[in-house]
């Protein structure tokens, strides 16, 4: 199965999907604020938040590339710091993508059981469906950690609300916070926004599963 094959099931994504799964978090919307990295509760929230190392979440995703969209449900797990799984489901639940991460190796699945391995996890991301997703730190932004960038905003809540990023390339990741989950503990985000140029990524986190 060649590329232009695996991207053909992007574009037939339905917008119904992403109202197949309702919301049933208690959410908190982020606020303008002017918060110091230096805030000690934000740094208790950050060092709560680093210290996680097994948990799941399950929601929404929408990939806009500026000429087409993508939409699907998605599974995230995340074993340790550098070992993750991500599923992408149509409507119906069946497999799409399914991708494992682990130190030096990235293992991609397309729908019809064909498997594709590298050692850079986005970089195979993108070969197969044209899409750029910064898995490296997604691994971070996805819990509310800015990771390796140092560019960004706290909310009135002590939480990120912002992180820019400017890669070495010159192109420059933008992060933005929409709302967070007040039900798991340490909080973590239910709903935010990434971008670079004319790509847009949303994530809406429906459920959080942190194992102790």
């Amino acid at each position: 199965m060649g590329p232009s094959s695996t991207r053909g099931f992007w574009r037939l994504l339905p917008l119904s999907c992403l109202l197949l799964t309702a919301c049933v978090t208690t959410k908190q919307t982020t606020t303008s604020g002017t918060g110091s990295s230096a805030d000690p509760e934000w740094k208790a929230h950050l060092q709560e938040v680093n210290a996680l190392r097994n948990y799941q979440t399950r929601g929404s995703f929408v990939y806009d590339g500026g000429q087409s969209k993508t939409y699907a449900k998605f599974f995230w797990q995340q074993y340790t710091p550098e070992k993750y799984r991500l599923l992408l489901t149509n409507p119906l639940g069946s497999r799409e993508l399914e991708l494992t991460v682990e130190p030096d190796l990235a293992r991609l699945t397309t729908k019809d059981g064909q498997t594709h391995m590298s050692d850079v996890p986005s970089e195979l991301i993108y070969q197969l469906t044209g899409m750029e997703i910064p898995l490296d730190d997604l691994t971070a932004w996805l819990t509310g950690s800015p990771g390796r960038a140092t560019e960004y905003e706290l909310d009135d809540n002590h939480l990120l609300k912002s992180v820019t990023l400017q890669q070495g390339n010159g192109e420059k990741w933008q992060l933005n916070y929409l709302s967070y989950d007040t039900s798991t503990k340490p909080m973590l985000p239910s709903n935010l926004e990434l971008s670079q140029g004319s790509r847009l990524i949303k994530l809406k986190m429906d459920s959080w599963t942190l194992q102790k």
